[in-house]
């Protein structure tokens, strides 16, 4: 059984990698446009094989998806592979996971094709868009019998690769979040965008909160039942902070550019992290309750992996059922999140009573 992983040797995708081949469910195959780096990856990983792939190149990634039970894309940008490496998947008959997943690849990709084939097709199986719209689902369903609020706090320090940041831009100009809006009785109205020099609890300060509201986050409302719901971005260095405000308005190579070269600069002398804090607001063990969960992960690359690599695990032990998915809303929070915990790619986990306001705002180097 072979899983091939288009983008195999880029941070995300050798992340992944390293994971599958961890878990030992599939021999892998890793392929990209650099033969000889798929070829150093693969080499790391007992069992593993090595092949060139583009993924612009239709001819060549049917060559690449042949005998795969799971095709995993870990590949960008967005906006330039769209929906080919899903569709050499359905012609060879193999399932489909993808780390990203904008509005554009779901629209392309037809629930009933699958159902009718018996396939699998998930999307968003990443950290954001994914583990941000699973977490809170698994939280919710730890004694709540009513959750009327919800608010979010998504931050992290990491590099910015030049794929991610060119996704970054592409949806920033698309208004795939819809920046400063909330949930409330099911409708967006729109608060200040932008909170700079913020205090956020847990966060190095100063930060730079954004308010948004992405597909995910209203789907999320919509399956909660949500009442209100609040989710900010938050950004924490000065260089990528000026550069957020910055790049759009320079096209897309530049912008991305100087998304790169500022997250580096914030990220020098300092270390990785991911940072999510939940605050629900309803009904637990039947009094009217405020709880906050606190997820804290090594880093983008790691966690995107990570996930992305326990989603195809959940299509070969046949946990998602065919049709195409978002990774958040067909994964088993209860069994996905432990085992995310037990991978290496989270080092805190934990729930409070209380409000994320009465959370510590720490000093940095303390994370």
């Amino acid at each position: 059984m072979i899983v091939g992983l288009v983008g195999g040797y880029g941070d995300v995708g050798t992340a992944a990698a390293r994971q599958m081949a961890g878990l030992g469910l599939a021999q892998l195959r890793i392929g990209g446009r650099d033969a000889e780096a798929a070829r150093r990856v693969a080499a790391n990983l007992g069992g593993s094989e090595a092949a060139e792939v583009d993924a612009g190149d239709d001819a060549a990634l049917d060559r690449f998806v042949q005998d795969c039970r799971v095709v995993l894309n870990c590949a960008g940008p967005a906006q330039a592979i769209g929906d080919r490496v899903a569709r050499a998947a359905v012609r060879a008959g193999a399932d489909y996971v993808d780390v990203g997943g904008d509005e554009t690849l779901e629209a392309a990709l037809d629930p009933d094709e699958y159902r009718r084939q018996g396939r699998v097709a998930v999307i968003s199986a990443g950290l954001h868009p994914g583990l941000t719209g699973l977490l809170p689902r698994w939280a919710a369903g730890r004694g709540w019998s009513r959750v009327d609020g919800l608010t979010s706090y998504f931050g992290l320090r990491d590099t910015f690769t030049p794929v991610a940041a060119l996704d970054y831009l592409q949806a920033a100009a698309d208004g795939t979040g819809r920046s400063g809006t909330v949930w409330h009785d099911g409708r967006h109205p729109a608060p200040p965008a932008r909170d700079d020099e913020t205090a956020v609890p847990l966060f190095p300060a100063p930060a730079t909160r954004l308010a948004y509201l992405t597909p995910e986050a209203e789907r999320l409302a919509r399956a909660l039942r949500l009442e209100h719901g609040a989710w900010y971005n938050v950004l924490c260095g000065p260089h990528v902070t000026r550069a957020f405000a910055r790049a759009p308005g320079l096209g897309p190579e530049a912008g991305a550019r100087l998304l790169c070269q500022a997250s580096r600069l914030d990220l020098s002398g300092h270390a990785r992290f991911v940072l999510h804090l939940l605050q629900l607001d309803g009904w637990h063990g039947g009094r009217a309750a405020t709880r906050t969960t606190v997820l804290r992960g090594t880093g983008n690359a790691a966690m995107t992996g990570a996930m992305a690599a326990l989603t195809v695990a959940a299509v070969l032990r046949g946990e998602v059922l065919p049709g195409r998915h978002a990774a958040a809303e067909i994964l088993d929070p209860d069994r996905t999140i432990p085992r995310l915990t037990a991978c290496g790619a989270v080092d805190l986990l934990t729930e409070a009573d209380g409000a994320i306001a009465t959370l510590h705002t720490v000093e940095e180097g303390a994370l």
